[in-house]
């Protein structure tokens, strides 16, 4: 496993649309286990491919507090949302910045493992946010994009 460096700002390849696995092998291994060791040194909570500058459909998430619930899903798609949380939100990709996104509180992603093996996740709360954060990587979307204005930016100054 190796530590790779993390896409930001300005890098093409946070911008574009990746590319689906079609290929299930040792090197998509070594890609899932060098962008979780990437997440975990960086504290990140998820890390999809263009983040890392290959331009496939992968990301891992893991959003427990323990550090131990690694989630490897392979051409993920988001099925099925509801509800809305708003919140602030990062990116390893833009370190140092928040902004204030509106998303879904329940998603559902179907995806596939290392091995090619189907399945689906339901996500609440945080592991909802940081689905659809990863799944907009896939599709060259950045948070930054989605910032919206905070509660705070409406109270009237005293």
């Amino acid at each position: 496993m190796a530590i790779r460096r993390i896409k930001t700002g300005d890098a093409s390849c946070l911008y574009k649309l990746a590319k689906p696995v079609v290929k299930f092998d040792e090197k998509l291994g070594d890609l899932l286990d060098d962008m979780a060791e990437t997440m975990y040194h960086a504290e990140g909570v998820g890390l999809a491919g263009p983040q890392v500058g290959v331009l496939r459909r992968v990301v891992v998430i893991d959003c427990s507090a323990e550090r131990d619930g690694l989630i490897e899903a392979v051409n993920p798609e988001i099925i099925y949302t509801e509800g809305e949380q708003a919140g602030m939100e990062g990116c390893l990709s833009f370190p140092d910045e928040q902004g204030w996104v509106v998303r879904p509180n329940i998603a559902v992603m179907r995806a596939f493992d290392r091995h090619g093996n189907e399945f689906e996740l339901r996500g609440e709360g945080l592991l909802a946010r940081a689905m659809l954060h990863e799944c907009d990587h896939l599709d060259g979307k950045v948070y930054k994009r989605l910032v919206v204005p905070t509660p705070e930016d409406y109270k009237e100054e005293e």
